[in-house]
């Protein structure tokens, strides 16, 4: 759980995910100091992560403050965890205190078998006596210096409980709270007043009711701080708290003293918990050192775009379709606790479609959010954008931390990260490194005949200055006859500073570029455009979070690791299929590709077999496209243009690896005629592949053990499906003819009087099912090594009683229908990548 092992996280984080001279500063002998050092390098990524989140809105406002983390770089003297750890914990230590009948040693022993809880209450106690001290000066920080020292003199002799009355410690935090909740608000004259007051009713519940009576007596007697009190001058004079430091203590001090909520619940978002807890799991894990931003391997990021939705509009949102139903108002209701963050974050309380067509601005902000959530060329590039964010960030750290600072601050005091996005070095680092392409391909055919995906797209270029969009322009020219003819060009533009498209470069074409299949054709034209040693291709239908970009360092390291002979050309990636909560289907697609994605493509990496299945890997670029590329484009033979990447890499000499400690978001088809179509897509590609010379040359290089691995886990499994389902035809329509001729009974009658019980075994119908629960091991394996034992048995046991063998036993058809087809017949169909443009939201 996350909030059981948080105290962890800082220095796996910075022994994983800093650069070793940031991480290998020389670490104080003391553990409390070394946990510090820790969670200062830690706590800017954090809350970054949690500030993504807000603007995702996966968390509320409330839950970004449980979950922010202080930078720990002030003069506290202790590690500043988030307060989701610490809620409640200063309430059950006042009613260990209310109880207890022994030692100061007895109930600090007790309150310490809580960790957090004993961090709770040594900080409420050390930023009351920093908040106290800072607001009052005169007589008011005399009482306030001489409280303090008394209370420390008595906790240095153990007998704090003789000094104080714990039994009125919460009276002392009723009127510690009432001052904070003042503090926390902009200064006025009249709350000014009020925190005179709170002071003065705080002084008197200290000195005359918590206190010893030898002490009341004290400063009941103290002649200066008497007089001060008969003129009105006592905390007259309030030093508002305006400093940024000391506003975020007062803060965090007072939701200390009021939050009640258990850290189970924080954050209530199961996506959210989801990716916190993959993050932190991953920290963990074996991975490369990360180089700083300035030494680590350039690379770019490559999607492929045709005409899907970029952007919904206003009029789509709102269209009722033949059920009366919106596709705003099914978002609302899937995603409450989302819908009530956005409003929150725009500032709006219960709005209806016609509020929001009133603010331009909040219809904008109205129409990402829906768009964020579905398959949508806006929510892709949102994902990737966070790449740079990420290497924007870890810059602007990395200068602080190694001496190069912008803005006066050392790394040991107060670190803001609020400006990093607008510093001039850490945007050039970032733009040094990473690049952002979208190869649009009748981009200008969409300009020139003014479609609303052309202004979409000119809206992504003006909110990401960072993206590139690279596309086929077409125009009409004169040869050298005189004949009218058509010419093409790749052309590569941007935003420029007033929001047109500027061109960045353009390549003249010897002729239509579009020859074979159109997916691999588009990536083919824009591939020059392309910048780094490492690409990364990634589907329109994709997603990524700034989390795991802060890991993309580590990733491309892999390249220059020791991986067997030769270095990697192909680096997997772990995908997160995240339309799984949609229906019961999209639940099934889910935890198959699930189960191959992670238990599959782990085992296959390891056996040397694995090929690229989908569009989050990461290539080595100098090598692919000196080797032809990374997409082959021949019509119908490579429909299945992915793996035809795999087969080029590992023919070539190449090495493909697969990595568990990043992942990239995936949707997935969740309709059952989309999925039928996938299916057939995926299995017509096979059945293609059969016919390939790359398949047959792999068969013909590997050694025999590597050619049956690669057999079964490409062309294999679907001969095998293929043969399974005809092995049960003809058995079903074998036990049909027995039975109508009545060769069943007498055989069987035979057998038992001759004793011969083979024939009864090889009739019974038994294993029909053991097949059907054999297929679904490699899943049941994936839950349990992924969830735990149990997640995974409650996981199984919703799925058989949704009918996921009916399921199942659809799609094992499926596949045996269209790869026989193909086999039989070729001609696997270019339009069953339909399945893949159906906008369906997740």
């Amino acid at each position: 759980m996350l909030h059981k092992r948080f105290e962890s996280f800082p220095e796996a984080f910075a022994k994983t995910l800093s650069p070793q001279r940031i991480s290998s500063r020389p670490v104080p002998q003391d553990s409390e100091a070394a946990t510090k050092m820790y969670a200062s390098i830690f706590s800017p990524f954090w809350n970054e992560i949690i500030k993504s989140l807000r603007e995702e809105d996966y968390i509320s406002n409330r839950e970004m403050d449980l979950l922010m983390m202080p930078s720990n770089c002030g003069t506290l003297r202790l590690v500043q965890w988030p307060l989701f750890l610490l809620t409640s914990k200063i309430m059950l230590a006042n009613d260990y205190a209310s109880d207890c009948k022994d030692s100061q040693k007895e109930l600090w022993h007790r309150i310490s078998k809580d960790e957090y809880m004993a961090y709770a209450v040594k900080e409420c106690y050390y930023s009351a006596e920093r908040i106290l001290k800072s607001i009052v000066d005169g007589e008011g920080k005399l009482w306030v210096d001489r409280l303090f020292q008394y209370l420390n003199e008595s906790i240095g002799r153990d007998s704090l409980l003789v000094t104080i009355n714990l039994k009125k410690l919460q009276l002392v935090q009723s009127r510690l709270t009432g001052l904070t909740g003042l503090l926390i608000r902009d200064e006025t004259a009249d709350r000014k007043a009020g925190v005179t007051k709170a002071l003065r009713e705080l002084y008197e519940v200290v000195t005359h009711e918590f206190l010893a009576p030898n002490l009341r007596e004290e400063f009941d007697t103290w002649q200066l701080l008497l007089r001060a009190r008969n003129d009105g001058r006592l905390f007259s004079n309030i030093l508002w708290p305006n400093d940024l430091e000391m506003k975020e203590q007062v803060k965090r001090l007072h939701l200390l003293l009021t939050v009640k909520d258990s850290a189970a619940n924080i954050p209530k978002n199961l996506e959210a918990q989801r990716r916190l807890q993959f993050f932190t799991n991953s920290l963990f894990m074996d991975m490369p050192e990360a180089k700083p931003v300035s030494e680590m391997i350039p690379f770019c990021v490559f999607t492929p775009y045709y005409s899907e939705t970029v952007l919904y509009s206003m009029s789509e949102l709102c269209v009722d379709n033949e059920d009366g139903i919106s596709i705003l108002f099914y978002l609302q209701k899937i995603f409450p606790d989302e819908w009530a963050n956005f409003l929150e974050r725009i500032g709006r309380g219960e709005s209806s479609e016609e509020d929001f067509k009133e603010s331009p601005s909040d219809t904008l902000e109205l129409r990402f959010w829906v768009s964020y959530r579905g398959q949508t060329l806006a929510r892709t590039v949102r994902g990737m954008m966070y790449y740079r964010r990420a290497l924007m960030l870890q810059s602007y750290l990395e200068k602080r931390y190694l001496g190069g600072i912008e803005d006066g601050y050392s790394a040991l005091e107060y670190i803001d990260t609020q400006g990093y996005q607008l510093s001039p070095d850490a945007r050039a680092q970032a733009d040094l490194k990473f690049t952002y392409v979208v190869s649009c391909q009748i981009y200008g055919q969409q300009k020139q005949r003014k479609a609303p995906e052309a202004a979409d797209i000119a809206l992504l270029l003006q909110r990401n200055e960072a993206l590139r969009v690279a596309f086929i322009h077409e125009e009409d020219g004169v040869s050298s006859d005189g004949q009218a003819i058509k010419e093409y060009h790749s052309k590569l533009v941007k935003a420029d500073i007033h929001g047109k498209d500027q061109e960045i470069y353009s390549i003249k074409l010897p002729g239509n570029p579009k020859l074979g299949e159109g997916k691999p054709e588009n990536q083919n034209h824009a591939i020059i455009f392309t910048r780094g040693d490492a690409i990364q291709t990634i589907d329109m239908n994709q997603d990524n979070y700034l989390e795991e970009a802060m890991k993309v360092r580590n990733l491309l390291e892999e390249f220059r690791g020791n991986h067997g002979i030769r270095y990697p050309t192909i680096l997997g990636v772990r995908e997160h299929v995240f339309t799984g909560s949609v229906s019961s289907l999209a639940s099934f697609m889910s935890k198959q590709e699930t189960s191959f994605v992670t238990l599959g493509q782990r085992v296959l990496a390891y056996l040397k077999v694995r090929m690229h299945y989908g569009h989050p890997d990461v290539f080595d670029r100098i090598f692919h496209i000196t080797r032809g590329g990374i997409s082959k484009a021949s019509r119908v033979i490579n429909i299945s243009e992915d793996i035809y990447a795999g087969f080029n890499s590992t023919l070539r000499q190449g090495n493909i690896t697969h990595h568990e400690y990043i992942q990239v978001g995936k949707g997935r088809d969740v309709g059952l005629n989309q999925i039928a179509l996938f299916e057939g897509k995926v299995a017509g590609g096979n059945g293609e592949q059969v016919l390939s010379r790359d398949v047959y040359r792999l068969g013909q290089l590997f050694d025999f053990f590597r050619m049956l691995t690669f057999f079964y886990t490409t062309v294999g499994y679907y001969v095998c499906t293929m043969m399974t389902v005809l092995t049960v035809y003809i058995f079903l329509y074998g036990r049909v003819y027995l039975a109508l001729s009545g060769l069943d009974h007498s055989i069987s009658r035979q057998a038992r009087f001759l004793g011969n019980t083979a024939l009864d075994a090889a009739l019974n119908a038994q294993f029909l099912v053991q097949i059907g629960v054999f297929t679904a091991v490699p899943m049941i394996m994936g839950f349990i090594l992924e969830l735990g034992l149990m997640k995974a048995i409650f996981s199984f046991i919703t799925m058989q009683l949704q009918f996921c063998s009916v399921f199942f036993t659809f799609s094992l058809g499926t596949r045996t229908h269209y790869f026989g087809r193909t086999i039989l017949h070729g001609g696997a169909k270019v339009d069953m990548m339909c399945s893949f443009l159906p906008i369906l939201f997740v």
